[in-house]
């Protein structure tokens, strides 16, 4: 069963970041239950038991609020995400959710070209393992402390 999870838990990882990195952002609030948490912190802020982040959503309606504002209202420069993730190390499962911590990395591509590291970190999941699993709740905790004011798309 573990193996079972950790492949699925994989997979959803892997078309979460791809629909971030492919611009296909109105397909992302989709990888989420309706009653979701989604939230980017600091590790030093989560260390601290800080609940409040520099992006933070508890419902997918919220992740649809953020998309809509990111395509209609905000401004920012033209941006692509490309993420580098780690395996899932499944931590626990239980009552059809599983609990799972993933490394990733995050490299940003500018209009001009010029590449940066953006973020590295570890998202910390609930994941609910139904035949088509979707995050309860997704903490991306970031080791940097420092962000650039252009954290438009999500992590």
């Amino acid at each position: 069963m573990a193996g079972d999870a950790l492949l699925r838990l994989a997979r959803l990882n892997a078309a979460y970041a791809d629909a971030i990195d492919s611009d296909r952002l109105e397909e992302w609030p989709g990888f989420f239950v309706e009653a979701c948490r989604y939230v980017i912190t600091t590790a030093e802020n989560h260390r601290a038991g800080l609940a409040a982040g520099l992006v933070w959503a508890d419902s997918r309606a919220m992740l649809d609020d953020r998309v809509a504002a990111l395509r209609r209202a905000n401004i920012f420069e033209r941006q692509c995400y490309r993420h580098i993730l780690g395996l899932p190390l499944l931590r626990g499962e239980a009552d059809g959710v599983a609990t799972a911590e993933t490394p990733f990395l995050v490299v940003r591509t500018m209009r001009d070209g010029r590449m940066d590291l953006f973020a590295a970190g570890r998202y910390l999941d609930r994941v609910l393992l139904a035949e088509a699993p979707l995050f309860v709740e997704r903490i991306a905790v970031c080791d940097n402390t420092r962000f650039d004011t252009l954290l438009a798309l999500p992590l």
